[in-house]
């Protein structure tokens, strides 16, 4: 009998994130290039009397412990369909940054949603997984899958993408976190007031580029660099703008990690974590290492990507019984 259950599963970065017009629900298309990134978080399951949730790791104090963490909300959405009594306990290891753009949050859902398959052995197909997912969140179900895709829809409609190499970030960790959907109402906002318009009507379909496709089925970080910085506003993070109206010293830590050598910068998905892109490893740590003297951000993690999907990395059996 399977005891317990543990699944790594990692954050993302958005090496691109082209937003569409505001829909009349309120949402957006998305033409989402994401990057499964070497910084991880840890859910472990154990059958309990109920469903309960404990958390570790920086910044533990902010994540939410009921039924409004995706953790738990995967939990029951899986049991519900198979007809079985979500009574688990989630221990959940943080590692990536809470609230900071890197999908942490969606990365615990599809954990657990992996875990809990695995404990329960329900013989889900990889179909039904993602399709709970999409349920969960927009992002949770490239979080489930890893490596690189291109996401279409809200972000949840995913095609693998190749990439020849590995490519080197820095993350810079700010204080604080950033609401999405504050930062996407700061992008309908600065549209409006720029008199294009916000809406589907106003704003054209958006669609990956060609270029970073290239650069990333290459593996060139030069080339991949030149297609972060080619966007509209400078960046191929169409949420930037918006990110950095609402929290203006993000600006600062941008302009620090590029003058230490960043091949490119950026903010990551809705921030207000930063993405750097170096040229190797060695140029990585010289990165991460003036950006936390910079002042600029609370601390610079180092990470390469791609990297793989929710994982199960541990499996504990109980011993029959005599």
């Amino acid at each position: 009998m399977i005891d317990s259950i543990a699944v790594r599963v990692p954050a993302k970065v958005n090496a691109q994130l082209a937003v569409g017009g505001r829909r009349p629900d309120g949402f957006h298309d998305l033409a989402n290039v994401f990057l499964a990134v070497g910084l991880y978080d840890e859910i472990t399951v154990t059958p309990a009397d109920e469903l309960r949730i404990t958390v570790e790791g920086p910044d533990a104090d902010q994540v939410p412990r009921d039924r409004t963490n995706l953790a738990a909300r995967a939990a029951e959405l899986l049991a519900a369909r198979h007809g079985i009594e979500p009574r688990v306990h989630l221990h959940i290891a943080k590692d990536i940054p809470v609230a900071g753009g890197m999908a942490g949050g969606s990365a615990d859902g599809a954990g657990a949603l992996l875990a809990c398959d695995a404990l329960w052995n329900t013989g889900a197909t990889r179909e039904e997984l993602l399709d709970i997912c999409a349920e969960l969140g927009s992002d949770v179900p490239f979080s489930l899958v890893g490596g690189a895709a291109l996401g279409r829809g809200r972000g949840e409609l995913l095609t693998p993408l190749t990439v020849d190499g590995t490519f080197h970030w820095v993350f810079a960790v700010a204080d604080g976190g950033l609401s999405t959907p504050a930062v996407y109402g700061e992008c309908d906002r600065l549209r409006a007031e720029r008199g294009a318009g916000d809406t589907i009507d106003d704003v054209p379909a958006p669609e990956p580029s060609a270029a970073l496709l290239d650069a990333l089925r290459a593996g060139d970080a030069t080339a991949l660099a030149a297609a972060l910085t080619a966007g509209p506003d400078g960046s191929s993070n169409d949420l930037q703008a918006a990110a950095v109206s609402l929290r203006p010293s993000l600006a600062d830590t941008l302009r620090a990690g590029t003058e230490a050598g960043a091949l490119a910068s950026l903010v990551s998905g809705s921030g207000p974590t930063c993405a750097f892109l170096a040229k190797d490893a060695a140029g990585a740590e010289q990165v991460a290492t003036a950006l936390a003297a910079s002042g600029t951000c609370r601390t610079a993690r180092v990470a390469a990507s791609p990297a793989a999907g929710a994982t199960v990395v541990r499996e504990d059996r109980r011993a029959p019984s005599a």
